[in-house]
């Protein structure tokens, strides 16, 4: 086939091929940067395909976002039409995944923060994709590297709530009601995303098969999806992965939930605003750290490692990343010496209560058993066990005592609590998994919770614990992403 001429740019080598167009990498005669270029021949265009085409080309004019590919240009003559796309230099996510077998959990945050941010941008315009899957993610790297969302031939304006009944997406990454009813919502986007984080972690998509008749009928079988069983993934990343893998479009994770997850985190996300906001919660943090107010500075200073963090991982200069790095270093030090304070001195504070009637424990045992040349030491005859010290408060103690009828409750209440004495041990890792897991069950319960005490009670509990279990995380995220030689491989992503 010889190469069409456009006047303008000088076609290289091809990138790929679709049903009714052909993907070449250009360059401009002119200032020499490079694109890429879809050349659709006219002729090959079903009345459908012409429909897809002119919906992304209109669709691709109307956004302009960092994580969704550009439209630069457009044009035709008597047999082909040309778009002109932003050229992304590293491939696809599909040919990195697959150089890579699979993906760490870190890596898959840094790609589904981008992604999501770029769906969060389509669900404001009420545009859905329709055909996400790691062939339509495109990489591009100078710096660092950034995930863009292309190919919106699918793609089309839906409000949340409304109804399409055109078969539309690539069978593996396609929402089980598309297949199995023919009628599905906006909301088929997420459990794509959902096979785009599986494939990422695991190395396949979860109905990966031989042919297409078994994958239509594992889709229509509505057949449970395996995580393997040696996954050594976090509990955030597998409850959000559930989630999005949910067969019943009524009972997967909401948009706005999956936005909000805490696996996502999209309010932390690096943007124009996020060291003003990093800066002003330390401003704020060292006032209360000036004031006393232990408490509230090291909530503050947590906060602003939130912002922090992502910040430096996303920094391509380097001097300014290492500046960033030990502002963070300076700010998670603080905040740990004054948790550190906290849980001293709330601690001795409890020992002081406990200890009269521990020391008079020790003297009755200590009056029943023989005289012995082997004396325990004094430490361990007058420290009273921190189980025995840290009594609940009385706000756990009365919600406690309400949940007797509901068991779930009294369990994650059990778990939460669990927590707190994790904490005081200082066993970070620990508490938080303890907190997630309590959290992962009182939030439900709370939903359904009917007005009264114990719901009242709950949602007070439920701040405390979500507040600490924030800190916490900021702390121990802190802690990995400050070290440069993990930033580095979460940053470039090891594509070479």
């Amino acid at each position: 086939m010889t190469l069409p001429r456009i006047t303008d740019y000088e076609l290289m080598e091809k990138l790929g091929v679709g049903s009714y167009s052909t993907v070449y990498k250009a360059r401009h005669k002119k200032d020499r940067s490079f694109h890429a270029i879809k050349i659709v021949e006219m002729s090959t265009l079903s009345d459908s395909s012409r429909e897809n085409l002119i919906t992304e080309i209109r669709l691709l004019r109307s956004l302009n976002h960092k994580y969704i590919v550009t439209l630069q240009d457009f044009f035709w003559d008597d047999k082909k039409i040309y778009i002109v796309l932003e050229f992304c230099n590293a491939g696809n996510l599909s040919a990195f995944i697959r150089s890579k077998k699979s993906l760490p959990e870190a890596t898959c945050r840094f790609f589904l923060r981008q992604l999501a941010a770029a769906v969060q941008y389509m669900r404001a315009n009420d545009i859905c994709h329709f055909d996400l899957k790691p062939q339509n993610l495109l990489l591009t790297r100078n710096s660092n590297v950034v995930l863009k969302v292309a190919d919106f031939g699918f793609a089309q304006h839906l409000k949340l709530g409304e109804i399409n009944q055109q078969l539309k997406g690539s069978p593996l990454y396609m929402a089980p009601e598309i297949v199995r009813k023919h009628q599905y919502d906006a909301k088929a986007d997420l459990w794509s995303i959902g096979v785009i984080l599986y494939e990422c972690l695991f190395g396949k998509a979860p109905y990966t098969s031989k042919s297409i008749e078994e994958l239509l009928q594992r889709i229509r079988n509505a057949e449970k999806i395996k995580i393997p069983a040696n996954a050594s993934i976090s509990n955030e990343c597998h409850d959000l992965l559930c989630r999005l893998l949910e067969h019943d479009p009524a009972k997967r994770i909401s948009f706005d939930s999956f936005f909000a997850h805490p696996f996502i985190d999209l309010k932390t996300l690096p943007t124009e605003h996020t060291l003003q906001k990093a800066s002003d919660l330390v401003t704020k943090a060292v006032e209360y750290d000036e004031k006393q107010n232990y408490k509230e500075a090291y909530y503050l200073y947590c906060s602003a490692l939130q912002y922090f963090v992502p910040l430096i991982t996303e920094e391509a200069d380097a001097s300014k990343r290492l500046a960033l790095r030990n502002r963070a270093l300076t700010y998670l030090k603080r905040a740990e010496e004054i948790k550190n304070v906290l849980i001293d001195a709330e601690y001795k504070a409890a020992a002081v209560k406990e200890l009269p009637k521990h020391l008079q424990q020790c003297t009755q045992q200590q009056e029943q058993q023989p005289s012995s040349s082997s004396k325990p030491n004094s430490a361990q005859q007058t420290q009273p066990d921190i189980i025995e010290v840290l009594e609940p408060d009385m706000r756990y103690k009365q919600l406690f005592a309400l949940s007797n009828s509901s068991p779930q409750l009294k369990s994650a209440l059990e778990i939460g609590r669990q927590g707190e004495l994790y904490l005081y041990e200082r066993k970070f890792k620990a508490a938080l998994e303890a907190y997630t897991s309590a959290l992962g069950m009182l939030v439900p319960f709370a939903n359904n919770e009917p007005k009264g005490e114990r719901r009242n009670l709950l949602l007070q509990q439920l701040e405390i614990w979500m507040k600490e279990a924030e800190s916490i995380k900021s702390i121990l995220s802190a802690k990995e992403m400050v070290d440069e030689q993990k930033l580095t491989s979460v940053r470039h992503c090891s594509i070479q």
